[in-house]
């Protein structure tokens, strides 16, 4: 596999088959669904996070609130000089503390990315509880995180990458290997 080279992992139609099963999941575990909120980070996370979103409201018939969250100014892998040019708007309309909070990103790594968001949350309330919902777990954590809700487990090389491509930002729907 080339470095311009996708393997693709995942078609449009398998990523709707484990985001309605992450759906249903956060259905079957959060009880209260009345205090539930789902937050996706910027920015793959968000279009995920609306998607698990009209699922839970297509198959429970509850609305939850979903907002948009930029984790720039707490990543711990960005120059304060890079900020400015890199910060996108948080969009969260609805008070969060005390409400359990389903956290939406599209893949986990290293853990830095959710450590980031559950900063950046905390400096918005005090959420009663914080779950995390990944498409994609590609291994590799340097930090104790793991995701409460995953849509696939793809275990990977450090010279492999994950893109996940989205109809909203790419173009297309799907989820690809690449080597690096």
């Amino acid at each position: 596999m080339s470095t311009s080279e996708e393997k693709v992992v995942l078609d449009d139609q398998a990523i709707d088959r484990a985001l309605t099963r992450i759906s249903h999941e956060i259905i079957e575990r959060n009880s209260d669904a009345g205090e539930l909120c789902i937050i996706g980070i910027q920015r793959r996370g968000v279009p995920l996070a609306k998607q698990i979103g009209e699922c839970i409201k297509k198959f429970s018939e509850i609305s939850v609130h979903i907002g948009e969250l930029d984790i720039t100014k707490h990543r711990d892998d960005i120059d304060n000089t890079d900020i400015a040019q890199t910060a996108n708007e948080t969009v969260i309309n609805f008070p969060i503390h005390n409400k359990i909070v389903i956290l939406v990103d599209d893949v986990i790594f290293t853990g830095r990315t959710v450590r980031a968001a559950m900063d950046a949350l905390i400096t918005l309330g005090r959420p009663s509880c914080i779950q995390l919902a990944v498409l994609i777990d590609r291994g590799h954590r340097e930090l104790p995180i793991r995701g409460d809700y995953v849509g696939k487990n793809i275990p990977t090389s450090r010279s492999e990458r994950i893109s996940v491509n989205l109809p909203e930002i790419d173009g297309k729907k799907n989820v690809a290997i690449i080597k690096i």
